[in-house]
């Protein structure tokens, strides 16, 4: 290989983009999606560390309730001063989802019961009890949900100590090569089909010379 063809290098490898989905649109089967949740400040310390508790009923029966409308979440909880609010940003990986549209529908409450993982009102339903016309979501199993950040703390020391326990967590159990920390997911370690490298196939970008 003579003259600019000796300086050429192919490249092979991949590049992910994180999805995203306005509140709007219904959530696709088996996808991972930023939402949100709000708390009482007294809660926040609890579920980083041991993750969420279902709730034992609510709109869409038991289950962990968030939403990806921010604005959503900065209401809850309930009756409480917003100095004592905190909202969390979250990994959800929503499995199966219903969409739940109108008053007294028949999965309300049974959908998992019925093979769903998630449940999900879109905004301005018919679901008459949701009277911001946010949409809202809910999750069977605590644990598809992974905290990833504060995004809504008054308290300046409270918050900075909330994302430190954050990233302490995310650390503990994740991926040496991704980063992640997905324990509903197997991480399937192998050598690279090109450069033989090691690598994870949830890496968000792998780069290597061809051979």
């Amino acid at each position: 290989m003579t003259g600019d063809m000796a300086q050429m290098v192919n490249f092979a490898g991949w590049r992910t983009v994180e999805e995203t989905l306005s509140s709007g649109k219904k959530p696709k089967n088996s996808r991972v999606y930023p939402m949100y949740h709000g708390t009482h400040i007294n809660n926040a310390k609890d579920i980083i560390i041991n993750g969420f508790k279902a709730s034992i009923d609510g709109l869409l029966g038991q289950g962990v309730y968030v939403s990806r409308n921010i604005d959503k979440a900065k209401c809850y909880p309930l009756n409480t001063d917003k100095r004592e609010r905190v909202v969390f940003k979250l990994k959800v990986n929503v499995g199966k989802v219903k969409k739940i549209d109108c008053d007294n529908h028949p999965l309300q409450k049974s959908w998992h019961q019925n093979g769903y993982d998630s449940a999900w009102i879109p905004p301005n339903s018919n679901v008459s009890a949701i009277k911001s016309g946010r949409e809202e979501d809910c999750v069977w199993d605590p644990i598809r949900i992974t905290v990833i950040g504060v995004v809504c703390c008054m308290d300046n020391d409270k918050r900075w100590e909330l994302r430190r326990l954050i990233r302490n967590q995310l650390r503990t159990g994740e991926c040496s090569l991704c980063g992640q920390n997905t324990p509903d997911r197997p991480h399937h370690i192998q050598d690279c089909w090109e450069c033989s490298e090691r690598i994870c196939l949830f890496q968000r970008e792998h780069r290597c010379v061809s051979k």
